[in-house]
């Protein structure tokens, strides 16, 4: 009989740590997202890890500003970001308070709630790609910019929390090249995801923005 994952919160301690070693073990968590509309949970498959002022790829490279502030401040809440002017993106800050270091949450199976998923994520055409991809995973749990600064550990009623699950296995977990980072960050392998999960998104190489002429 497989037993049924854990339900408690995820510890303060659990997140005060390195972000190479906070990332992989977040795959096999559970993330409850609280609303008004209703509760949804989805089992982390994949994420990045983003080392803060001594990784390119971060937003926090060149230090602190008012957009990445909840990056530095203490670990285990949520920073929140828009990108291209259409998706918000979800992150977790890792490491002692100061350091602003963060795990993308990448995708995710969505376990329940998936009828007010669908709602949010009309063009999906299964279930398993509710939230395929960080900007759908965020769609579907309807995250954005008021949910940045969330306390992750806080249980209860909170907007959004992450529980302990049924961690997976290191011997099971594959990590590669980040997906869409170019430049320095770009030979970091810092994406971890579960392998032969059909939630998992696609590897897609960087691709220089072209300026209009």
């Amino acid at each position: 009989m497989i037993a049924a994952p854990d339900r408690t919160p995820l510890p303060r301690d659990f997140f005060d740590r390195p972000v190479l070693d906070v990332a992989p073990d977040l795959l096999g968590r559970v993330l409850v997202r609280t609303s008004p509309d209703g509760p949804i949970e989805l089992r982390l498959t994949e994420v990045e890890a983003y080392a803060g002022e001594i990784d390119p790829g971060s937003h926090a490279y060149r230090g602190p500003t008012a957009r990445n502030s909840v990056m530095f401040g203490p670990p285990g809440h949520a920073y929140v970001y828009f990108t291209y002017g259409m998706w918000h993106c979800l992150n977790v800050v890792c490491g002692p308070e100061g350091t602003a270091s963060g795990v993308l949450l990448r995708a995710g199976e969505i376990l329940t709630g998936a009828e007010l998923a669908r709602k949010r994520r009309l063009s999906a055409r299964n279930d398993k790609e509710l939230a395929k991809g960080p900007a759908r995973l965020a769609t579907a749990l309807d995250v954005d910019r008021d949910l940045n600064g969330t306390d992750l550990c806080a249980g209860g009623d909170a907007p959004l929390t992450l529980l302990t699950g049924t961690p997976v296995h290191p011997d099971q977990v594959n990590n590669g090249p980040r997906t869409g980072v170019g430049g320095a960050g770009a030979v970091h392998p810092w994406r971890f995801w579960t392998p032969n999960d059909p939630t998992v998104s696609p590897y897609r190489a960087h691709t220089p923005r072209r300026r209009s002429t």
